[in-house]
């Protein structure tokens, strides 16, 4: 299963985005207390967030509760990683998490200190300083979707189904 982990998120709509990104690739969602923002309905509602009943997510009041619960294989996304999404083997057989910051500062120096070798970068023009973090997480979310072989998750149209546009076109 792929984790998303939000460490100290700032910024509900992105938080909402995230929701959404989870819910869509069936991940487990783990907010990591202080949140920048109430988590209630009326707040995820504004950020759209209509698929919060479906997804599965956890509150963790610190790092600490949250790392002594869990195991599994991290990896930590950063502007200093050395290594791509794309670089790694993700395991078929473990959680994988993927560790995110909050939006101002990013994650723990100490923490990334810890983790060298499982630190992530994603590539972009040696200007830019980041991306959006709801951004960030759909991106390497879909890279560990594409390299496990997007275990889970349909290929084709299920709700109107997979020859909707043919047959809408066929009505016409």
């Amino acid at each position: 299963m792929i984790n998303v982990v939000l460490y100290q998120p700032e910024i509900p709509q992105n938080t909402g985005n995230i929701m959404c990104t989870c819910m869509a690739f069936n991940c487990r969602l783990h907010l990591i207390e202080p949140l920048g923002f109430y988590l209630d309905e009326a707040h995820l509602r504004r950020a759209g967030m209509d698929y919060v009943k479906s997804l599965d997510y956890h509150i963790w009041p610190n790092w600490e509760a949250f790392a002594a619960e869990n195991s599994g294989e991290f990896y930590y996304i950063t502007r200093y990683g050395k290594k791509t999404p794309a670089d790694f083997t993700y395991p078929a057989d473990r959680d994988i998490y993927l560790v995110f910051g909050k939006e101002s500062t990013g994650l723990p120096k100490e923490l990334l200190y810890e983790n060298l070798s499982r630190c992530v970068r994603i590539p972009m023009v040696a200007e830019a300083r980041s991306l959006n973090l709801a951004n960030c997480a759909a991106i390497c979310v879909y890279a560990v979707c594409e390299k496990t072989g997007f275990t889970g998750l349909s290929k084709t149209e299920v709700i109107k189904g997979p020859d909707h546009i043919r047959l809408s076109m066929d009505k016409e």
